[in-house]
């Protein structure tokens, strides 16, 4: 009877560090795809194998959020001052955020919502959406760019969309490096401790 008590305990074991080691690898692999497409807040495109070869904080957002999206945002552009007054952002360190919203959240509305927030549009914080003239085509690339990561979002019909609450640090090649939580979770320090271990 021991041996049989035993013999389940390490195939539970076995099995829990499996599960473990399979979403490791997964993450480990995770990378925005080279051909993803999307326009900036100032309309200019924007191909993920041209950008700046720089550590990028990834956040997929929507402007109607009514609490998430925006916590985070500030806290992003808390960071951005941490990281400025070490010199290193724009330099080696970028943000991305991406909008899941894409139908609303075009490059003029986007604009309007770095000006609430003080962001500076200063090319080293990206907010990306699709083309105007092609919006639905674009979705598609914004849902291409987010499942390497297994950022999952839905509208249920309200316009107020649920959605994985992570950010995303990736590296010069938008190669995942660490994920953290968004809104009230996300913690500034940690985040920048982790960008300044990277670089």
């Amino acid at each position: 009877m021991k041996k049989g008590y035993f013999i389940t305990i390490g195939l539970i074991i076995l099995g829990i560090t499996s599960g473990i080691l399979f979403f490791v690898i997964r993450d480990a692999n995770a990378k925005i795809p080279d051909d993803v497409s999307l326009v900036t807040q100032d309309g200019d495109p924007y191909i993920f194998k041209n950008a700046d070869k720089k550590l990028k904080l990834i956040e997929f957002m929507y402007i109607n959020c009514p609490d998430i999206c925006p916590t985070t945002t500030q806290k992003m552009n808390l960071l951005k001052k941490d990281l400025e007054k070490e010199g290193v952002f724009g330099s080696k360190v970028q943000f991305i955020s991406i909008t899941i919203d894409p139908y609303k959240d075009n490059p003029e509305a986007l604009t309007t919502y770095m000006n609430n927030f003080e962001i500076e549009n200063d090319g080293n914080w990206f907010f990306l959406t699709a083309d105007p003239n092609h919006v639905r085509e674009d979705l598609l690339e914004i849902k291409e760019a987010a499942e390497p990561f297994k950022f999952q979002f839905r509208d249920p019909g309200d316009g107020y969309y649920v959605h994985t609450a992570l950010t995303f640090l990736v590296d010069e090649n938008n190669q995942f490096i660490k994920k953290f939580p968004m809104g009230e979770d996300f913690d500034r320090k940690e985040v920048f401790e982790k960008i300044m271990d990277e670089l």
